[in-house]
């Protein structure tokens, strides 16, 4: 039995195809979003996903649809995310504090929520950063500083729940999802930021699905407290063109 994965954020591209790729090996994927009617009709493909409407803003919601699961977790991934860019002249304190809320503190209260059921079942989280938390790009102030936090709270969270639980990050360049769409929707301006990466191209959901899908599974069980790029080699090479 491969146990129950929860995927907050399921209604994402990530989210989605992460979903599809664990009820395919077995597991059951237990699907968070705040679209009822998108959760609704990713449920209704994958046959034995559990479907919970969750707002992960709503702190009190989020640990109740959680805690209220009962059993053990094989796994949880939080691919909750936003993509705030603005020049630092421009960025408010509300903008600072929703990115931190989204992407950080919905991701430790969901962490915190979970443990007894992850230690019962021995279970995997995976978390998102993104490669501009390390590689340093402009604009990228609010969305930088809460995804760096997110890779603080991956290592600190593997150190304290290991051996149990593992913990780990995955770390995407531009990734063809919804919220990336104002970057990607104009294909002028996609092709050139995917000529950005040594292997010129912007990533696909499943690109990213695949690497948490293993994260997720028994088979990366010596797999603990790791940042790991998704990134067409974007955060770590630099080829003769850039």
């Amino acid at each position: 039995m491969a146990g129950r994965i929860v995927i907050l954020g399921a209604t994402g591209g990530i989210g989605a195809a992460l979903a599809r790729r664990v009820a395919a090996r077995g597991a059951t994927p237990v699907l968070m979003a705040r679209d009822a009617a998108r959760l609704e009709a990713l449920a209704a493909e994958i046959p034995g996903a559990e479907a919970h409407v969750v707002d992960v803003t709503d702190t009190a919601a989020l640990k109740s649809a959680i805690t209220g699961l009962g059993g053990p977790l094989a796994g949880l991934a939080y691919c909750v995310g936003s993509i705030l860019l603005k020049p630092a002249t421009r960025v408010t304190e509300a903008d600072l504090a929703d990115t931190y809320r989204l992407n950080v503190i919905g991701a430790a209260m969901a962490v915190q929520a979970a443990i007894p059921a992850l230690q019962a079942g021995n279970g995997s989280v995976v978390l998102f950063s993104s490669v501009a938390a390390r590689a340093g790009f402009a604009n990228h102030l609010a969305i930088g500083a809460a995804k760096a936090a997110v890779e603080g709270m991956t290592v600190s969270l593997a150190a304290e729940l290991a051996p149990a639980v593992r913990v780990n990050c995955i770390a995407p360049s531009l990734t063809r999802t919804r919220i990336a769409e104002p970057l990607t929707r104009n294909p002028a301006m996609a092709e050139a930021i995917g000529k950005l990466h040594p292997i010129p191209r912007l990533g696909e959901p499943e690109d990213v699905a695949a690497l948490a899908d293993l994260l997720l599974s028994p088979d990366a069980g010596w797999i603990t407290g790791q940042v790991i790029g998704v990134d067409g080699g974007r955060g770590t090479l630099r080829t003769k063109t850039g």
